[in-house]
């Protein structure tokens, strides 16, 4: 079987590069979805520049079948993982971040019907060549634009979970962290450490968890409370769980929940009270009238 002669797409980069840039600048300008709110002329420029010349030294030192593995093409991937990346947390859109590789193929047709025009075969082999070319790149910067928000949503939701579930220091040695909301694995590890930080940092003797906030208790939610409240006590501070409603009380009841010996108070201010008393502490009225 007659091997397929070698593609003249690297030589064509090397010798029309210059074109080729006049060209794809003019197309990425006139392109609908050009953005220059986001990003300047010189910018976009500068960019278009240096992507042509790595394109062309990887094609001309892996060819055009190394996308996946060659040394060459490793330096386009880390220029298009850093333009996907940085667009989209510009404010670009999918499609906007894509077209600035796919704006390069009518550019690139346009030389190879110049150099191959008599070649009818010739020409339509390279055409095929350069399609799948710059789809691959194209599509690559997508994943990668896809992952980059995946990748902010999920540092998002640990924000958003770090902040729904503070912990306060209501005085020395006691701590309380409310719950609001749905009690899961995920929301679990999260109270977990930021509950155990600031056990080391304050050296509290006692935490009260409050899950007023909290809309249900089943069986998952009690377990995930006892794990919180078992790690608590191997950093040396004992637990109470405060928030226990007349409804609440009747699901553990019902569940056959287990809370084991974890002290449970009606209210915060019955669990703040009794942390008091552990600590031989009393709170008392400095002066006898009521203001």
């Amino acid at each position: 079987m007659t091997a397929a002669p070698a593609s003249r797409i690297p030589e064509i980069l090397r010798k029309h590069e210059a074109a080729l840039l006049g060209d794809w600048m003019r197309r990425q300008q006139e392109a609908v979805s050009r953005r220059r709110d986001l990003i300047s002329d010189r910018e976009l420029e500068s960019q278009s520049r240096e992507f042509l010349a790595l394109l062309r030294t990887a094609a001309q030192s892996d060819g055009l079948e190394a996308t996946s593995t060659g040394s060459g093409w490793a330096a386009v991937r880390e220029m298009l993982t850093g333009i996907s990346r940085s667009r989209g947390l510009q404010g670009f859109s999918p499609s906007e971040t894509a077209t600035f590789i796919f704006s390069l193929k009518p550019a690139l047709f346009d030389r190879l019907r110049e150099e191959l025009g008599k070649d009818a075969a010739g020409m339509f082999e390279e055409v095929r060549r350069a399609d799948e070319l710059i789809d691959q790149l194209g599509l690559y910067t997508t994943e990668v634009y896809q992952k980059s928000w995946e990748e902010v949503i999920v540092r998002q939701q640990h924000d958003v979970l770090e902040l729904s579930t503070p912990v306060v220091k209501l005085w020395d040695g006691v701590l309380a962290l409310p719950m609001i909301g749905t009690l899961d694995s995920g929301r679990t590890q999260v109270v977990m450490e930021t509950l155990l930080q600031r056990i080391v940092e304050t050296g509290a003797q006692i935490a009260i968890l409050d899950i007023t906030g909290v809309p249900t208790v089943d069986t998952l939610t009690a377990q995930h409370l006892i794990k919180t409240v078992t790690a608590a006590r191997l950093m040396g501070a004992d637990c109470i769980i405060s928030g226990i409603r007349p409804q609440i009380a009747q699901t553990i009841v019902h569940l056959g929940v287990a809370l084991g010996d974890v002290l449970t108070k009606a209210t915060l201010a019955d669990a703040f009270a009794t942390a008091l008393q552990r600590l031989d502490l009393t709170v008392v009225r400095t002066s006898a009238s009521r203001r």
